[in-house]
C-alpha cells in the first residue's frame, strides 16, 4: 500500500494539470463553436434582408 501512495503522490500533479488542460481546451472551442454558429446565421440574417430589400426594389 505504500507503493501506491508513493505513484499517487508523483502522478497527481501530472493527471492535475492534465486535466485542468483538457478543461481550458474543452471550453475554448466550445466557445469557438458556438462563435462560429452565431456568426453564420448572422451572415444568413444579412444576406436574407440583403435578398428581400433587392426583391422590394424590382
Amino acid at each position: 500500500m505504500e507503493n501506491f501512495w508513493t505513484y499517487f503522490e508523483v502522478l497527481a500533479p501530472s493527471v492535475g494539470v492534465g486535466l485542468v488542460f483538457w478543461l481550458a481546451m474543452r471550453a475554448i472551442f466550445r466557445a469557438d463553436r458556438k462563435e462560429r454558429a452565431t456568426e453564420a446565421a448572422v451572415r444568413q440574417e444579412l444576406q436574407d434582408t440583403a435578398n428581400k430589400d433587392s426583391e422590394d426594389h424590382q
